[in-house]
């Protein structure tokens, strides 16, 4: 603020703000380009995608912020200097990709469990309506979150990536650590998935001495990033729950039930002495793992409520200024008339979007919802971050209410099922990408950038993001998705069958409206939506026999990961997404509005969940980390020990580890391994992958350039720097 402006201020009694922003607010450079939107898009895109495929992969993204502040600063300077407000808008218009891509493939992919089709317009429908949804909530939440409680909520990414401006501003700045750990994970991942040169698991079997047990390492750079970018202690944590599950629960069913069978394995028939390690944990460990990210997002969530009425009293301040006209630039924001003419909009397209289902209710309840978690989320970003704010825990509670009140006014059975979710979905995107919003204006906030711009940029960014993120998605699960010979005699899928059982238990059974091509011959698509006849949910291929042939098993939350061909051989091999928050959310609606959940199971990770809240241990990662896949857990706090080895060994303060070297090249091998990811689906999808050779089938060759990627990562980390960009 100028000083004219801050002597008016005193003379009319306004609180001024304590802050002064490194550009002040009487200058006016360059700020809201053109180039700078097309720049910010393009870079939102690339990490739209990749948080698409880390999302699918464990569950969870990391902010772009950082990352792409860096490569702001150094693209300008290689293409013609830019302002340091130039720069914010790149990243802001950039950040909203991972925010929006994490919302989507949380939720979304519970379509495919619940035998419903993912489909292009839906997705697209909910990353476009939720993402401007979250940005349009959030701008009258500025002066109240970010302006007046400067000091008490610090944004700490926000905050970084504003030192990251800074730095780049007064001392040129440059990417090379950035665009080091872009390269290295991707020719990692490129030399490991495609060329095949090591395998993407090193797994050993305790089965000798202790049945069940296992230990397993996925040689993943973004999953090492993750670990170090999260931190040591929750990467530790994620681990300690991973250790349950494949150290103590596989094991215990393996000794007192080993008779027992799962439909949702080998059809029913493969008894648990059988199973491998990972059979079991889909046949049982996803319950109690559910359940137990359940509980603790909403121990998550339940933590936050004391900041929740400060948060609300904040809100309603806001909502009643103005727009700031007249005042100073740092204190323009859009005004509140495109707020409100903008939630009218939405309440009115989110009806008419194609394919979402939704009627005006629903609408009124993405609103209602939605100003509730979006104050929600930018309060808790504002506390511990973007990457650690529970939006996971946010959307069990949408969803959990919107089941409940559907079922309260008899809206249960498979065709609420979609309603329920598309709700849930479009508060989630909203959710994350107004915490992601929030950190932008804290940057902006502290360099002197002008809100509106800024507000403008991220809607800029949410809508581009947002148009490449639904085909992302549908790619990544064609290319894993397989089919699998399966003859269930005892359901006959005839049109009159289908229609019957329909009348009786709408929804259970559908035919698609088209045919499919495969193996030389045309195939009816069949949808199971509840176990009918010993059948369980999914898409089925029905002959002209009226009888089920193949099992169409989805990329995204599948169980097969091997295709055989008419003789019998493996003919190809892939490597499922987990999505370990779609789970989740289908079991919520399944047992809710469906009434088919084992509670037994899930009542058992809730009790795990609470157990380790009364130890003092953060009940979210713990749960998560019971979910995935042991390979998942071991690679993810192989990260989180090279952070904490490094950051003794730099002698690092705390101020410095959000943008210290080892962030940057963390966040370039997370960028890198999930777009050398991609690569490998768009390969997959083209039928040009090849099986996986004897030497990449080692697992003590396997792991050592995943060890040795992880000693580099250390070498790159432990080296002492005055700051971000070097």
């Amino acid at each position: 603020m100028s000083e004219p402006a801050r002597a008016a201020a005193r003379a009319a009694g306004a609180a001024e703000p304590a802050h002064e922003p490194y550009v002040p607010a009487h200058e006016q450079p360059r700020e809201l380009t053109l180039r700078g939107l097309v720049a910010g898009s393009l870079l939102g895109i690339v990490f739209a995608a990749s948080s698409v495929y880390l999302g699918l992969k464990v569950g969870l993204t990391v902010s772009a912020s950082i990352p792409i502040a860096v490569l702001a600063v150094t693209l300008f300077r290689a293409f013609g200097r830019a302002s340091i407000l130039e720069n914010n808008i790149v990243q802001t218009a950039g950040s909203a990709g991972e925010s929006i891509a994490a919302g989507v493939a949380f939720t979304l992919p519970s379509l495919l469990l619940m035998g419903f089709e993912l489909d292009l317009w839906r997705t697209t429908a909910v990353a476009v309506l939720g993402g401007l949804l979250g940005v349009l909530l959030m701008i009258p939440l500025r002066r109240g979150l970010i302006v007046r409680e400067h000091e008490a909520l610090p944004y700490p990414e926000g905050t970084a990536c504003a030192q990251v401006l800074i730095v780049g501003d007064r001392g040129g700045a440059s990417a090379r650590t950035v665009f080091a750990g872009f390269g290295t994970g991707f020719a990692f991942n490129l030399l490991g998935q495609i060329a095949r040169l090591w395998g993407e698991v090193a797994s050993w079997s305790f089965d000798r001495f202790y049945r069940g047990g296992s230990l397993a390492f996925e040689t993943n750079p973004a999953l090492l990033g993750v670990g170090y970018i999260v931190g040591t202690r929750i990467a530790l944590v994620m681990l300690g729950g991973g250790l349950l599950s494949f150290w103590v629960l596989v094991p215990a069913v393996k000794h007192f039930a080993p008779d027992l069978t799962s439909p949702l394995v080998g059809g029913g028939t493969l008894p648990v002495r059988e199973m491998t390690p990972g059979q079991v944990r889909s046949a049982y460990l996803l319950y109690i793992g559910a359940g137990a990210v359940a509980a603790g997002g909403l121990l998550s969530l339940l933590r936050t409520l004391p900041s929740l009425w400060s948060a609300f009293r904040a809100a309603a301040s806001s909502w009643r200024g103005g727009d700031g006209a007249g005042a100073a630039r740092t204190e323009r924001d859009l005004p509140l008339s495109w707020v409100l003419g903008g939630a009218a909009a939405l309440l009115v397209a989110i009806p008419l979007a194609p394919r979402l289902g939704l009627g005006l209710p629903s609408a009124f309840l993405v609103l209602l919802f939605g100003f509730f978690f979006v104050t929600v989320s930018s309060r808790i970003t504002g506390q511990i971050g973007s990457s650690s704010n529970p939006i996971s825990g946010m959307t069990v509670a949408t969803l959990l209410a919107t089941c409940l009140l559907f079922a309260a006014v008899g809206w249960t059975g498979v065709p609420y099922k979609e309603m329920a979710l598309a709700t849930a979905a479009l508060v989630c995107v909203a959710a994350g990408n107004a915490g992601t919003t929030s950190q932008d204006l804290k940057t902006g906030f502290l360099v002197g950038s002008t809100p509106r711009a800024q507000q403008i940029a991220i809607a800029v960014g949410s809508v581009t993001s947002a148009l490449v993120i639904g085909a992302t998605l549908l790619y990544l699960d064609a290319s894993a998705t397989t089919y699998v010979a399966q003859s269930h005699p005892q359901l006959v899928a005839s049109d009159a069958a289908v229609a019957a059982a329909d009348a009786a238990h709408p929804g259970r059974l559908a035919f698609a409206g088209r045919r499919v091509d495969w193996r030389g011959a045309s195939w009816r698509v069949l949808y199971v939506r509840e176990p009918t006849d010993g059948v369980a949910v999914g898409k089925y291929l029905v002959g002209d026999d009226d009888r089920i042939a193949w099992l169409v098993d989805p990329g995204v939350c599948g169980s097969w990961p091997e295709q055989t061909g008419p003789d019998g051989r493996v003919e190809k091999v892939v490597s499922k997404f987990d999505a370990p928050k779609a789970q989740l959310f289908r079991l919520i609606i399944d047992g809710v509005l469906g009434g088919s959940l084992p509670w037994e199971l899930v009542l058992i990770g809730v009790a795990l969940a609470l157990m380790m809240e009364v130890c003092g241990v953060p009940s979210l990662p713990f749960a998560v980390g019971a979910y995935l896949p042991l390979s998942t857990s071991t690679s993810i706090a192989l990260g989180g020990l090279v952070r904490h080895l490094a950051d003794r060994r730099a002698q690092r303060a705390a101020a410095e580890t959000e943008h210290s070297p080892g962030v940057l090249f963390a966040s370039g091998l997370i960028a890198g391994g999930a777009i050398a990811g991609l690569c490998y689906a768009v390969l997959a999808g083209l039928g040009a992958t090849r099986a996986e050779g004897a030497l990449a089938a080692n697992a003590a060759w396997t792991l050592t350039p995943f060890a040795l990627l992880a000693a580099l990562l250390y070498a790159v980390a432990a080296r002492r720097s005055g700051g971000a960009a070097r």
